[in-house]
């Protein structure tokens, strides 16, 4: 097996809470100082909180519908490097648990290494940490209403109901992937790299922008 360390649950908890602190953030990329797991951890986050803000911004109803549609587009682009960051994760981890052949690993279809007995999980680690990062941002949102001045103390108590019900449903994401991974690592389960293949977003697939193409 690689000597790459495989991410705790307790760690990406700690990391995306870190991350969400920073003033700076997401508004500058990662600062990991390594090009691999970690740094596609913090990749995806980010992606995730600028996907948060523009939802936010896209059910705007003062606006133009021409904000709106900035809005959109936007929400595509971060959508897909979202899902990108999540495949490299997978993609990493496989390799460093000797679950999927290093040289086709970045191919559309990767060869998996299954051990012997071992269970197929339909979902995979990198999926469980974009869960987790997305549920990082909820708990954040929930947290800041559970402070609100602004209404009365029935909305903040229903609020804060709802933080701990957030706050255990991560935590329970997290240990999850505790036990895939080592599950994965005792050759009890694995899982594959899945490619999301989103053709909305591919001018040679998406049939409108095809169209449009030929229109020209």
């Amino acid at each position: 097996m690689s000597e790459l360390l495989l991410p705790a649950g307790t760690v990406l908890l700690q990391l995306h809470d870190d991350l969400l602190s920073r003033t700076d953030w997401p508004r500058l990329p990662p600062r990991a100082p390594e090009a691999g797991l970690w740094l596609w951890v913090q990749t995806n986050h980010r992606f995730n909180c600028l996907l948060w803000a523009e939802e936010d911004l896209a059910r705007r109803t003062t606006v133009a519908d021409a904000e709106i549609a900035i809005n959109k587009r936007a929400i595509d682009g971060f959508n897909q490097a979202r899902n990108d960051a999540t495949e490299r994760i997978d993609e990493l981890l496989l390799m460093a648990l000797e679950l999927v052949d290093d040289a086709s690993a970045r191919s559309d279809a990767p060869l998996a290494r299954v051990p012997a007995g071992a269970r197929l999980n339909s979902e995979t680690a990198g999926s469980i940490i974009d869960r987790m990062s997305i549920m990082a941002l909820k708990v954040h949102a929930m947290k800041a209403q559970t402070l609100r001045t602004d209404v009365g103390p029935a909305q903040r108590s229903a609020s804060e109901l709802k933080l701990q019900r957030l706050r255990q449903q991560r935590s329970d994401l997290a240990d999850c992937l505790d036990a895939l991974l080592g599950d994965c690592a005792a050759g009890r389960a694995y899982f594959k790299v899945y490619r999301q293949f989103k053709m909305y977003n591919d001018p040679l697939m998406n049939p409108q922008l095809v169209k449009e193409r030929q229109t020209r």
